[in-house]
C-alpha cells in the first residue's frame, strides 16, 4: 500500500518489487535480479501455444510431422503450411508464430543460395542451423526488437549422405537430436519418443514414419486430416505424404495396437 505522508506518496516494499519486476519484464536486454530474460521466456511460451511438430531421424530417412489445425471453410489449404524447404536437401518444420517463421525461412533460403554461389557446395545441416540460431540470438540482445516466437526442427542430408535433425529455440540455442518434438504438449510427445525410439527401428524407413505418426497421435485427434507428414530419403527430394498414404499408415498403426491388446489379454488369461 502507498501512504500519503506530508504530500509525498511512499510505496510499500511489495509495490516496489512489482514495479521492479515489470521493468525487467519489458526490457529485452536487461537481466532480472534472479538471472531471467523475461521476453525470451515469453517467446518460449508462444512456442508452447503453437501446433505440435515432430522430427525423427533414421538411418536413410528423415521424417517431419505437424499437427494440422482446422482451417476456415473458404480458406485455401495450400497457404497454411508448417513444413517447408530451405534448400533441395534441407527441410524445416516449426511451432509458434507463422509470420515470424516466414521471415526466418526467407533469410535462411537466401543464405543457402548465397553459400552455394560463394563456396560452390550446398550448406551442411549444422551450418544452416547455426545461421538460424545466430539470427535468433541477435534478436535477444539488441533494443527495439523482440525475439522470434518460433522453435524450428531442421532435417536433411549432408552432401556425404549423413542424415541430421536439429532443433533451435527462441533464445538462439541449437542441438542435434535423433528424435524430438516442439510446440503444444511437446513434453508428452518427447517422452513417447524416448520410450519407443531405438537404433533397430531407425534402420527401417517405414518404422520411422510410423513412430512420427504415433508420437503425434499422442496429442492430436486421430484422423489423417489433422496430421501432415513429410519424408526425405537420401538423394531424393522432400515428399509430402497424401491423405490416402497417411490413412494407410494409420490403419497399420491401429492394427498393431489391436494385436498388442489381444496379446495382453492372452497373457492375462494364461496367468
Amino acid at each position: 500500500r502507498s501512504a500519503n505522508i506530508g504530500g509525498h506518496f511512499r510505496f510499500s516494499g511489495t509495490e516496489k518489487r512489482g514495479e521492479m519486476s515489470s521493468r525487467y519484464d519489458r526490457a529485452i536486454t536487461v537481466f532480472s535480479p534472479d538471472g531471467h530474460l523475461f521476453q525470451v521466456e515469453y517467446a518460449q511460451e508462444a512456442v508452447k501455444k503453437g501446433s505440435t511438430a515432430v522430427g525423427v531421424c533414421g538411418k536413410d530417412i528423415v521424417v517431419l510431422g505437424v499437427e494440422k489445425k482446422a482451417i476456415a471453410k473458404l480458406q485455401d489449404e495450400r497457404t497454411v503450411r508448417k513444413i517447408c524447404l530451405l534448400d533441395d536437401h534441407v527441410a524445416m518444420a516449426f511451432a509458434g508464430l507463422t509470420a515470424d517463421a516466414r521471415i526466418l525461412i526467407n533469410r535462411a533460403r537466401v543464405e543457402c543460395q548465397s553459400h552455394r554461389l560463394t563456396v560452390e557446395d550446398p550448406v551442411t545441416l549444422e551450418y544452416i542451423t547455426r545461421y538460424i540460431a545466430t539470427l535468433k540470438q541477435r534478436y535477444t540482445q539488441s533494443n527495439g526488437r523482440r525475439p522470434f516466437g518460433i522453435s524450428c526442427l531442421i532435417v536433411g542430408f549432408d552432401y556425404d549422405g549423413t542424415p541430421h535433425l536439429y532443433q533451435t529455440d527462441p533464445s538462439g540455442t541449437h542441438h542435434e537430436w535423433k528424435a524430438n518434438a516442439t510446440g503444444r504438449s511437446a513434453k508428452t510427445v518427447r517422452e513417447y519418443l524416448e520410450k519407443h525410439y531405438n537404433e533397430d527401428m531407425a534402420v527401417k524407413d517405414r518404422e520411422c514414419i510410423k513412430l512420427a505418426l504415433k508420437a503425434l497421435l499422442e496429442v492430436v485427434q486421430s484422423g489423417s486430416k489433422n496430421v501432415e507428414l513429410a519424408i526425405m530419403r537420401r538423394d531424393e527430394p522432400l515428399k509430402m505424404l497424401s491423405v490416402e498414404e497417411i490413412e494407410e499408415i494409420m490403419a497399420e498403426v491401429e492394427k498393431e495396437k489391436e494385436e498388442e491388446a489381444e496379446k495382453k489379454k492372452k497373457t492375462k488369461t494364461s496367468t
